[in-house]
């Protein structure tokens, strides 16, 4: 062994000891007749001294030693002077006899310090040295201790981790495959598993009755802040359930993470229908951190002479409370905000209940004192609220006013990353209309059943089916999902006859999972949390980038080791492929 000890554990207990140490040179500083370098490895750092009128060669060794040199000390650990409170060895040095250097190192292209100079992209490329930073290590630590709870947590309630294939078939429904060709079968491609689906279902018509993986999946899509290209699912199945038991068995993995990783009592876990989410805060994913829920003024605010609302299938808006003082350069931006192409709005209405009482808005020309005191009323105003409307289609200035909500909570510091507030979504719709393609997709996936009494719906409303199915949502982010699954061949194949499957695609693409329930399939259902997701809302970071040791830029590429790339002439040839780029 290189060392007797780490650069994170000695303390006052240690003094007087002779040990050694390992690690990265994280910087030195030369006082003349001193000479003190930090020494840093996983677990922490250790402050080094070397005294000139006691040894001028060790010293002078010292000095040659720059910053991310590898090196190995051997000294008495003595007590510090000046004390840093700020790290758990701050108490004691070691006062060094020997100094060996294991390996010179280049000046690395940025600061390995918790606050770095790096910008992304260069942090990406050389991000063996990003992973030195305390923030970055600290966030894996994390994700190790979470993985580690959750399957001690599944395990205790009789969960088996049963590895699911890689190599897989390529299925139209979702986000695009990444597809692998096959050398031995010409012309044929496997597909990277977008999440292990049917498998886990195949599992449960095998009797094993509760499953679960950590596992990795992988979707083509396009990528943003909590978005990579392969990505890891902590992925459940349970027989001989229905919701409710799946709701309460994963409140309780939630619970049991918060409390053993994070040592808080997360509390309740409310309900909400798909429904009440879009009507009162315009996503299926709310944020109910902070209150300003959507109110609809349709019956106070048109009517009036005003063609903006007159012609909107909805208007609706939010009470922005104590934000009457607003400037109209603050309004001005709130304008602009919902104007950007991401939000899409075309313009915003506002209105001021004054601190004096009096009522002042936007639209003035339009509605009197006694319009706008019924806009109050209908927001339960306030003297000193600030009230924000928009209107259109429905589904459109939903989306654009939680966009808006979502930014007024940010600009007053409600979405606190120190609060968590879980809601489970319940009661999506089994299917969406795709203007594009003219026809219905699954909201979640082909496997979901729908609620037993709204099957007869599939031929005369297929819009208006709900699903049993549900979303785990913590401060505005989907952690999880899942739904009680189809296990009757008839109604499976229903449902993709109304995904617009054939009898023969659909027994092409999905047969063996029908053949299977053919043989005694029991009622299952199942849910699949982002583990990404779930540490970065424990780190407190908005992008999973952080909590992935090697992960992708927003263009899918590894600039580390430069992927993807070409291959060979040669292996192309293997493999019976060409390219046309």
């Amino acid at each position: 062994m290189h060392r007797t000890n780490t650069c994170g554990e000695l303390n006052l207990n240690d003094l007087g000891k002779e040990v050694i140490l390992a690690g990265w040179v994280q910087k030195s500083r030369d006082l003349g007749g001193m000479t003190f370098i930090d020494v840093r490895d996983r677990y922490g750092i250790t402050q080094l001294v070397f005294n000139m009128d006691e040894d001028k060669d060790l010293c002078a060794q010292a000095r040659e030693v720059s910053r991310e040199y590898v090196i190995k000390v051997t000294g008495t650990v003595v007590e510090r002077s000046n004390k840093n409170p700020k790290i758990p060895t701050g108490d004691v040095e070691l006062k060094v006899s020997a100094l060996e250097v294991l390996n010179p190192a280049k000046l690395p292209p940025f600061l390995i310090e918790d606050e770095t100079d790096g910008g992304d992209d260069l942090r990406m490329k050389y991000r063996y040295l990003d992973l030195r930073r305390a923030p970055l290590r600290n966030n894996l630590i994390l994700r190790h201790k979470m993985a580690q709870e959750i399957r001690k947590y599944l395990d205790n309630q009789n969960f088996l981790e049963v590895e699911t294939p890689v190599l897989i078939k390529s299925t139209p429904e979702g986000a695009r495959d990444f597809v692998v060709p096959s050398r031995m079968n010409p012309g044929e491609f496997y597909a990277l598993p977008q999440s292990p689906q049917t498998f886990k279902q195949l599992l449960m018509v095998s009797g094993f009755d509760r499953y679960f993986q950590i596992v990795k999946c992988f979707r083509d899509e396009d990528l943003r802040a909590d978005r990579q290209p392969e990505f890891t699912q902590i992925d459940c199945e349970m027989a001989f359930i229905e919701q409710e038991d799946i709701l309460n068995i994963f409140e309780g993995l939630t619970t049991h993470l918060f409390k053993t990783v994070k040592g808080l009592e997360i509390g309740d876990f409310p309900r909400m229908s798909y429904a009440d989410a879009m009507r009162l805060y315009g996503s299926d994913k709310p944020d109910t951190r902070f209150d300003m829920q959507f109110v609809e003024l349709n019956e106070v605010a048109k009517g009036k002479g005003f063609p903006v609302f007159d012609n909107a299938e909805l208007v609706v808006g939010i009470n922005a409370k104590n934000c009457a003082h607003y400037t109209r350069k603050q309004l001005d931006e709130l304008t602009d905000f919902i104007k950007r192409p991401q939000v899409g709005a075309t313009g915003m209405v506002y209105c001021r209940f004054n601190a004096d009482g009096t009522l002042k808005s936007s639209v003035d020309k339009f509605y009197s004192e006694e319009d706008l005191k019924a806009w109050s009323a209908a927001f339960q105003g306030e003297p000193g609220d600030l009230f924000l409307i928009l209107s259109g289609n429905t589904d459109k200035v939903r989306k654009q006013l939680n966009e808006l909500r979502l930014e007024m909570g940010s600009r007053l510091g409600l979405r606190d990353k120190n609060k968590f507030a879980p809601l489970w979504v319940i009661d999506f719709p089994l299917l969406e209309w795709d203007e594009e393609s003219s026809r219905y997709h699954a909201m979640h996936h082909p496997f979901t059943s729908p609620k037993p009494e709204d099957i007869a719906m599939l031929d005369t409303h297929p819009g208006d089916v709900r699903a049993n199915a549900y979303d785990l949502v913590i401060n505005g982010t989907e952690i999880g999902g899942g739904s009680i699954r189809i296990h009757d061949r008839t109604l499976q194949a229903l449902m993709l006859k109304h995904l617009g499957f054939s009898k023969e695609e659909a027994q092409k693409q999905f047969g063996f999972l029908m053949d299977a329930f053919e043989y005694g399939a029991p009622p299952h259902g199942g849910i699949a949390f982002g583990f990404d997701r779930l540490v970065s809302i424990f780190s407190g970071l908005d992008s999973i980038r952080d909590v992935i040791a090697f992960p992708k830029n927003n263009s899918g590429r590894d600039v580390m080791i430069d992927s993807p790339s070409t291959i060979a002439d040669a292996q192309m040839k293997e493999l019976s492929i060409k390219t046309t780029v």
